[in-house]
Parts: structure tokens; sequence; C-alpha cells
């Protein structure tokens, strides 16, 4: 008699490919995220890598991460968190509670593009949407004037169906142009592509490890 008595799984529903996309700029720095928790008044135990500041009658705690590790202004990944802790009262106003996941890139990170200063860039733009020509909406541009580094949301180049067609032009359109982040600077990494349904971002660059010439179908 036999013991084999497998459970039944089921196959996963499969997604539809022809659904939404959001086609956003691939900035070359360092990947990295904010922690941002509201705290009760009588848990303000902060672990080492924490940050804590009070905003408006509440307090809350900062912590910053690198792609790989939480890191702090004495053990820094190109002085992210030096930045989070150094502005940690404007980013709890403007960004809220949470974990915001971005690019920090600019001045002696990667391609530096040409900038004198670092700059962090929010990957969700859903929540971050660009909403004039200026690529930046209001609150974003806000923080600008009262923080030591700009941050904003990476650009979008195109949000709508699914469509190669529309995924090779961008990709022209950066090589030829430049890029969105940084105009001027000519050497552009490539593109996200998250698509809706799927939750899944996947990143088409413009150097050899996509190999071919992008041209406009």
């Amino acid at each position: 008699m036999s013991d084999f008595n497998p459970d039944f799984r089921e196959w996963p529903k499969t997604p539809r490919l022809f659904r939404e996309i959001v086609i956003t700029e691939k900035l070359d720095g360092t990947n990295a995220a904010i922690h941002i928790e509201r705290l009760p008044d009588n848990k303000l135990h902060m672990a080492d890598h924490t940050r804590l500041t009070y905003v408006d009658g509440q307090w809350y705690g900062l912590a910053a991460q690198s792609r790989k590790r939480m890191i702090t202004p004495q053990d820094d990944n190109y002085g992210f968190a030096r930045w989070v802790h150094e502005n940690a009262a404007d980013l709890v106003t403007i960004l809220g509670p949470g974990l915001h996941f971005g690019e920090w890139w600019g001045q002696g990170i990667q391609r530096r593009y040409g900038m004198d200063r670092k700059m962090f860039s929010l990957f969700n733009t859903s929540r971050w949407r660009e909403v004039d020509e200026s690529n930046t909406s209001p609150e974003l541009r806000a923080l600008d004037a009262s923080v030591g580094a700009q941050i904003d949301a990476v650009p979008v180049l195109y949000s709508g169906q699914f469509d190669e067609t529309e995924i090779r032009q961008q990709l022209y359109y950066l090589q030829l142009g430049g890029s969105k982040a940084a105009p001027g600077f000519m050497n552009p990494e490539g593109i996200c592509v998250y698509h809706s349904q799927t939750r899944s971002v996947f990143k088409v660059t413009l150097d050899a490890n996509d190999a071919g010439k992008w041209e406009a179908a």
C-alpha cells in the first residue's frame, strides 16, 4: 500500500499580456528606499539604524536601505542614509508613512548624468504621477526648496496598453534625444516597463545587455 497522496495544486490563472503598461526611464544610480512609520508615544525605542523625528504632534521613525541592506550615516551608500536622517521631518511631511522605493542618482554615482547634486526619484509613478509640463507634481516640487537634494518621480514615457512598437519607440527616443530625467545627458541607460496585471517590472537597456539598435518601427 503506497503512502503517495498528493494535494491538489491548481494551475495559476494566466495573466493577459495586452493590459496597461507604464514605461519609465531607467536611471543608473543605486537602488534605495525610505521606511517611515508612525509611532505611539509609548513605543519610541529605536534600533541603531533608525532616526526619530517629531512632526505635527506625532512621532515618526525613519530608516534607509540600499538594495541589499539597511544603511546608516556611519555605514552608508553614497550618502543616502545621511540625507534621509538630515531631512527626516521634510520626508515625513511629503511622503507619509510607508516604504518608499526609488533611485538615488546623480553626482558621483554611476553615470553621474553631468549633475552637481544627488537626487532621489521615486518608482511609484501611480502615486507621484506627473501633472504638468515640469514632469514633477506640486507636492514633490515643494520639497525641493526645503531639503539638500531634490526628490521627484522617475519620468513616465508612456502609459497605455501593452505595445511592443511603443516600447521600441521609447528606447529609440531616449537614444536619439537623451535622458528625460537629466535633459542634455546623451547616454541614458534605458527603460523600465511596469505591467499592470502581473505587477511586474521589466527592464530594457541601451547597452550590450540588450543587443541591437533600437529603431522606431
